[in-house]
């Protein structure tokens, strides 16, 4: 019953902590330098979860051929610079990866 009791009161707080900041976001004039600087947390999040596993995979840096997550994103990389597109990004890569996994 503590478990339960602990993700309930967890996620309560996580939702109300993300609520607060949007419906704060809508009362509060935010200055512009404020608002333009949002717009790369996003990136910088995606970029904090995605290089340690592609440059890091088993926490030394490793930029071999070898390294096939590393080869998988630069795919990924390419397909997302040519088709501006984030499913297809997403698909080719994974499917590259796999495909590297198996061939090792």
């Amino acid at each position: 019953m503590n478990v339960w009791l602990v993700m309930l009161l967890g996620g309560l707080i996580t939702f109300l902590i993300r609520f607060s900041f949007i419906f704060l976001f809508g009362k509060f004039d935010i200055p512009e330098v404020a608002r333009s600087a949002l717009h790369y947390v996003p990136p910088a999040v995606l970029s904090a979860i995605v290089f340690p596993e592609l440059f890091l995979p088993n926490g030394t840096l490793d930029l071999s051929l070898s390294n096939i997550r590393l080869l998988a994103g630069l795919v990924a990389i390419v397909v997302a610079w040519y088709s501006k597109n984030t499913l297809l990004t997403i698909v080719v890569g994974m499917l590259v990866l796999v495909l590297l996994q198996w061939l090792s």
